[in-house]
C-alpha cells in the first residue's frame, strides 16, 4: 500500500480495499470525493493511507473544464470498454462509400458513411483499451514495448481514415505523431 505524503489531485486512480478501483472526482476540505467503478461514489478522508495509489495526480493550481473533461476521458477509458462520442465530419454525414468491383459483371456495395465509421471508431476504441491492458499487464518492459511498436503502427495505418472525423484530437497518430 503506498503511503500519501502530499495531496492526490483530481483524475487520480486508486484502488481502495473494500470499494475497489476508483478515481477522485472532487477535493473537499478535508475528504476526497472517490467515484468507485462498484461501489459508486464515496467521501474518503483526506489523511486515509490504506489504499493503492494507481495513478498519482498532481493538485494543479487551476484546472479549466476542458482539462478536466480530457482527464477524465482518460481516466474512464482506462478503466473500462466504454466509447465515447466521437463525430463524423459535417461533410461526411448522410454519404454513402461505393465499393465498385474491377469486374462490371460484379455488383458494387454500397455502405452508409457513418455505419462504415462506427466500425472505424469501435476499432480505435478497441486499440486503446488492448493499449492499456498492455501498459497493466504482468509483461516485461521489453514485451510491452514491443507490442507497443505493433499498436502504433496500426494506428498509423489507420491515419486513412482521419478525414472522416470532425475533430482533430480524435484522429489515429501513428509513429511520427507519437
Amino acid at each position: 500500500m503506498s503511503q500519501i505524503t502530499d495531496l492526490l489531485g483530481v483524475g487520480s486512480r486508486v484502488k481502495h480495499p473494500e470499494h475497489g478501483a476508483g478515481v477522485i472526482i472532487a477535493l473537499h476540505k478535508v475528504a476526497y470525493e472517490v467515484a468507485f467503478i462498484d461501489a459508486g461514489i464515496k467521501m474518503i478522508g483526506k489523511t486515509y493511507n490504506n489504499w493503492e495509489v494507481i495513478e498519482k495526480i498532481d493538485t494543479p493550481q487551476a484546472m479549466s473544464l476542458n482539462e478536466f473533461e480530457k482527464s477524465l476521458v482518460k481516466v474512464l477509458r482506462s478503466f473500462s470498454d466504454i466509447t465515447e462520442v466521437v463525430e463524423l465530419g459535417d461533410k461526411w454525414k448522410q454519404g454513402t462509400m461505393i465499393l465498385k468491383p474491377y469486374d462490371d459483371d460484379l455488383k458494387p456495395k454500397e455502405v452508409p458513411i457513418d455505419v462504415f465509421f462506427k466500425k472505424i471508431v469501435m476499432t480505435r476504441d478497441r486499440l486503446r483499451v488492448m493499449e492499456q491492458r498492455i501498459n497493466s499487464s504482468g509483461l516485461t518492459e521489453e514485451e510491452k514495448v514491443n507490442l507497443q511498436q505493433y499498436l502504433t503502427r496500426i494506428y498509423g495505418s489507420l491515419t486513412t481514415f482521419n478525414i472522416l472525423f470532425k475533430y482533430k484530437e480524435d484522429h489515429f497518430v501513428g509513429e511520427r505523431g507519437k
